[in-house]
């Protein structure tokens, strides 16, 4: 346990990466919609954004680097892969906790402040972002989890196969979606499809979505047992 400890504390040498830039980069998108929405507030009833996917997106990025810059160092000090791996996990589950549960208070404080006085809807997303605190911060660790999971499995492919691999990487989930397109067409699933995910509660999309980290994070690990430095 100690060993993954000190790997969580060696990617956070990295404070900027893995602190800053995250929430800096979503702080500059909430201002920015801020200001949107002050300027067309008057003449809607309320405005929704997408500004929240920017900290998901760079979770998605901070895992890749955790896969490709930091990697080598860590196992030419005499890291071992599993250790390696498991360490960065818990470095995952420990910035989901934290940074779900703050996400989850600004959602509170928006509810409060009346959509911070634009009725502007930032951290508050319908049909999954939406619920009670307590439900927000689960669905918000989740889906912090499932991001740095899934940019830690594009890092790992891009170590082991370089770019080809990662294109090939790519066009498989490509042909996944497509063949799960084409077999809810054939079987004229689409209405059951849709209603799935409109009248599904917040909680039962969370759990989906933990399957999928699930998977996510075993399709990583798989992947890193023969990544070569």
């Amino acid at each position: 346990m100690t060993t993954l400890y000190n790997v969580a504390r060696y990617h956070l040498v990295d404070r900027i990466t893995y602190v800053a830039l995250p929430w800096g980069i979503m702080t500059l998108s909430f201002l920015v919609n801020l200001v949107i929405a002050a300027q067309v507030a008057p003449d809607v009833n309320s405005h929704y954004t997408g500004g929240l996917l920017s900290i998901y997106v760079f979770l998605l990025i901070c895992g890749a680097i955790s896969m490709t810059r930091s990697l080598p160092f860590a196992l030419m000090l005499g890291v071992s892969r599993r250790s390696y791996y498991l360490g960065t996990a818990l470095l995952v589950v420990a910035l989901g906790g934290v940074y779900g549960f703050a996400l989850a208070v600004l959602q509170v404080i928006e509810r409060a402040s009346d959509g911070w006085g634009v009725d502007m809807h930032f951290f508050r997303i319908p049909g999954i972002l939406d619920g009670p605190w307590y439900v927000t911060w689960l669905t918000s660790f989740v889906l912090l989890v499932l991001f740095f999971l899934y940019g830690m499995w594009y890092g790992l492919v891009y170590r082991r196969w370089s770019l080809p691999g990662l294109v090939a990487f790519i066009a498989a989930q490509i042909l996944v979606v497509l063949a799960v397109v084409v077999a809810i067409s054939m079987t004229d699933s689409w209405p059951a499809f849709a209603d799935f995910f409109s009248s599904g509660t917040a909680s039962v999309l969370t759990a989906v979505l933990a399957v999928i980290s699930l998977a996510m994070g075993v399709g990583g690990f798989a992947t890193l047992r023969k990544v070569t430095i």
